[in-house]
């Protein structure tokens, strides 16, 4: 009988679990956005890195007025090569994705710690600007002293 009544119990709970995650994420958008970054080495002492932001919405309605700002990268050590570090779109549907990428080229040397990006949307339902962030990029060590790549291993054969 106690078995019974505890299987119960423990059914109930998931139950009400369900409802309550189904009921928060209701009919809204739902973003998720993940951003990278990598050094490409041009030539000795300069570097350039290569930034794309996924944006996804994983949400069961579309998000308007969509915006994202990567201000991230201080003047100071970085120049834009190309592209913009934000951007803006009109919407993404349920279930859609936008990317966006830039290039910048490294002016000193260093350890950078870059923040995520930005993300701001509109849904019809709520007055406020709703906001995400992306995923922080891992840190990058730029124009780093780094010992020469081998291209090749070379391999002696007995003849």
């Amino acid at each position: 009988m106690a078995r019974l009544i505890r299987n119960s119990l423990m059914k109930a709970l998931i139950l009400i679990f369900f409802a309550s995650v189904a009921t928060a994420t209701g009919d809204a958008p739902f973003i998720v956005a993940h951003k990278k970054a990598s050094l490409t080495r041009l030539k000795s002492g300069s570097e350039r890195v290569s930034v794309s932001i996924d944006i996804y919405n994983q949400g069961f309605s579309t998000a308007y007025d969509v915006s994202l700002l990567d201000d991230s990268w201080p003047q100071d050590m970085f120049d834009i090569v190309s592209g913009n570090t934000s951007r803006s779109w009109e919407r993404l549907d349920a279930g859609g994705l936008l990317s966006h990428s830039f290039e910048l080229e490294a002016k000193k040397q260093g350890m950078f710690y870059g923040a995520p990006a930005v993300i701001t949307f509109r849904i019809p339902t709520k007055a406020a600007l709703q906001e995400a962030y992306s995923t922080p990029i891992l840190p990058l060590d730029v124009l780093a002293e780094r010992p020469p790549e081998k291209k090749f291993d070379w391999v002696k054969v007995a003849g």
